[in-house]
């Protein structure tokens, strides 16, 4: 066969295979890319929302987009940032330039979700944050708007307000054990994870809690993937606290509260623990991480609005278990990106911004609004507080996880009273109430 014969045919091929099913069915689909750390339940919670997400949506009939209906396709992506930020990088890579996905959600450990951002940026594809923490993420957008414009965060709120928070935490329980305990001056040990989103924690910290009537015992950072804290829960166990305010994101969640539940240290632990929002917690804890406190996103029977119990009833009856924040994919991808592309009836990344970064919506876990900074630039950033987003806090309570933050609880005097169906008082740990009350 000539050279002439074989090109036709190859024509024709490609031609039939443009007009083919396949073709039509590949046109039709809105590849939104999953990237976080699979392995671990951080980026399987990611995963979990997203998919929860892609089937509600696809039931339905895909999201219109113009005159024409799109199913979802979700492209997973491993970006094993808690061990490596090549890793990361290359993931998201691989996201851009092999799978050409639309839009991505996820990333989880900020100084990965940095470097992942500035490659979505320089593709120019929105990147929606489940999981980093940090405030340079947005504050890039309000530093370089025409760079970083793509990006938004989706949850958490930064990590200025979760520690915020989880000082209002703090200083719940403090108020509690003064009620219940003869405790002149409360000791308060804080340990935090060796990590970019908690570091601007420790000088807060450090500043906010002697301003509470609190002692600080000393300062530990374990490394986030730490297996045994034997060594700093002792140092704990020696400096007296009766408070133990912990920072981890990370698998140090676990060891650390085992280990201390092991050695029946005599003091609370609450702060923010994100393997003990897992009720997977219990079991490898071997029941020891019982009376842990942590911020927290969803607990079973909490609700912030109307939309948080078909949202919790339906994630635990796709997965058996309750969320934990980084599911927030499904509200990413379902209260954000589909009535925006809807809206605009597009999926030209600029189109989606200017609709995006203007609505106020709400979620399961509270409403959206998003942020400008003082000179009144975008900073694509939650805007945390009552009537917006607040997060709750839980407790393990003998194999249960409850909800026992905000009741009745006002930011100012002038503030809307904010109490959360479902909230329960807490706990003080027996031990502690053994040693102490007299």
């Amino acid at each position: 066969m000539n050279k002439l014969g074989k090109g036709m045919i190859i024509s024709v091929i490609v031609f039939l295979f443009a007009m083919s099913p396949w073709a039509v069915v590949s046109a039709q689909e809105i590849k939104i890319g999953v990237i976080g750390p699979m392995k671990f339940v951080q980026g399987i919670g990611q995963w979990n929302g997203a998919t929860m997400a892609a089937e509600e949506i696809n039931a339905k009939g895909g999201i219109q987009v113009g005159n024409k209906k799109m199913k979802i396709k979700l492209v997973q992506a491993d970006s094993n940032e808690f061990l490596n930020v090549t890793d990361a990088t290359n993931a998201m890579e691989r996201l851009m330039t092999q799978d050409k996905v639309d839009l991505v959600v996820g990333g989880f450990r900020s100084e990965a979700v940095l470097a992942m951002q500035d490659i979505a940026m320089d593709h120019k594809k929105i990147f929606i944050g489940i999981g980093a923490a940090h405030p340079e993420l947005c504050e890039r957008v309000a530093k370089n708007y025409n760079t970083y414009k793509y990006w938004f965060r989706g949850s958490p709120f930064n990590s200025t307000y979760l520690v915020r928070t989880a000082f209002i935490h703090l200083g719940t329980v403090g108020a509690v054990m003064k009620q219940s305990l003869n405790i002149p001056m409360i000791k308060v040990a804080i340990v935090m994870e060796k990590a970019m989103w908690a570091d601007p924690m420790i000088p807060a910290a450090q500043g906010a809690i002697p301003k509470m009537g609190m002692e600080i015992a000393g300062v530990w950072r374990p490394s986030p993937v730490a297996t045994d804290v034997t060594a700093e829960l002792s140092a704990i166990q020696s400096s007296g606290a009766q408070i133990i305010f912990e920072i981890f994101s990370s698998s140090v969640g676990i060891p650390f509260s085992r280990q201390a539940g092991e050695l029946k240290i005599p003091a609370f632990q609450v702060g923010i623990n994100v393997e003990a929002q897992k009720e997977g917690f219990w079991q490898a804890t071997q029941g020891m991480g019982n009376y842990v406190m942590t911020s927290d996103t969803y607990a079973r029977g909490v609700e912030y609005n109307e939309l948080t119990k078909p949202f919790v009833d339906g994630y635990i009856k796709r997965f058996r278990e309750v969320p934990t924040y980084t599911a927030d994919t499904y509200t990413a991808i379902v209260y954000g990106l589909a009535p925006v592309i809807e809206q605009a009836g597009t999926l030209d990344s600029d189109k989606l911004v200017s609709i995006l970064e203007e609505r106020v919506y709400k979620i399961p876990a509270g409403t959206v609004k998003y942020m400008k900074n003082a000179e009144g630039k975008p900073l694509h950033d939650l805007t945390w507080g009552p009537g917006f987003t607040t997060g709750i806090a839980t407790q393990w309570q003998d194999g249960k996880i409850m909800g026992v933050w905000p009741y009745k609880w006002k930011l100012t005097p002038e503030s809307p009273e904010v109490t959360y169906k479902g909230v329960v008082p807490i706990k003080l740990p027996p031990w502690m109430i053994e040693k102490y009350k007299k």
